[in-house]
């Protein structure tokens, strides 16, 4: 039966990964976040990973065999891939795509209006090790272990994703303290 699966991919492997992934008629689902880049005064949206060095796929392995796809170029390796395969929920993967787009629209919207009148939640500073929530974005209400600051409007965050603990670089202002 047709599930989604997490894929691990070789290093910025996830555009090569998807390409390949595609013409074997696999379907494919690369979690993208806006990311603002300022050059030469001009203030541009950049699409970057969401999970970087991650995808999900969509196949019934009893159909697609899972040795194709380790053998596809940019893919490492499915992820839960013992004897029993790990499926992820449609659920997730919906509400993935749907705040995906909302942060997008929300972004956009945002951008449009004014990039000089930003507010950010830096009033309250952080250390490694504190305890946060994700207050806007994907991760909406998920709890988190903040790590470090990432220049000025970033910061690294660690949080379970499937059982381990990642590392997922994020907006400043999308983080509080709990």
């Amino acid at each position: 039966m047709k599930a989604w699966y997490l894929l691990y991919c070789k290093p910025r492997g996830e555009a090569r990964a998807v390409h390949n992934l595609t013409l074997q008629n696999i379907e494919s689902y690369l979690p993208t976040i806006g990311e603002e880049k300022k050059v030469k005064g001009q203030v541009s949206i950049k699409r970057i990973p969401l999970f970087p060095g991650y995808l999900f796929i969509h196949f019934d392995p009893l159909v697609t065999s899972v040795s194709r796809i380790h053998s596809t170029r940019g893919v490492g390796k499915i992820i839960g891939c013992n004897e029993l395969m790990t499926a992820i929920d449609d659920s997730i993967i919906h509400s993935i795509r749907m705040r995906e787009h909302k942060l997008l629209s929300e972004l956009l919207s945002e951008n449009e209006l004014s990039s000089k009148y930003q507010t950010t939640s830096d009033d309250v500073e952080l250390h490694q090790g504190d305890l946060i929530r994700f207050n806007e974005g994907p991760f909406v209400d998920l709890e988190g272990i903040f790590d470090e600051k990432s220049g000025d409007k970033r910061c690294h965050v660690l949080f379970d994703i499937m059982g381990q603990k990642k590392r997922v670089s994020v907006p400043r202002s999308s983080i509080q303290p709990v």
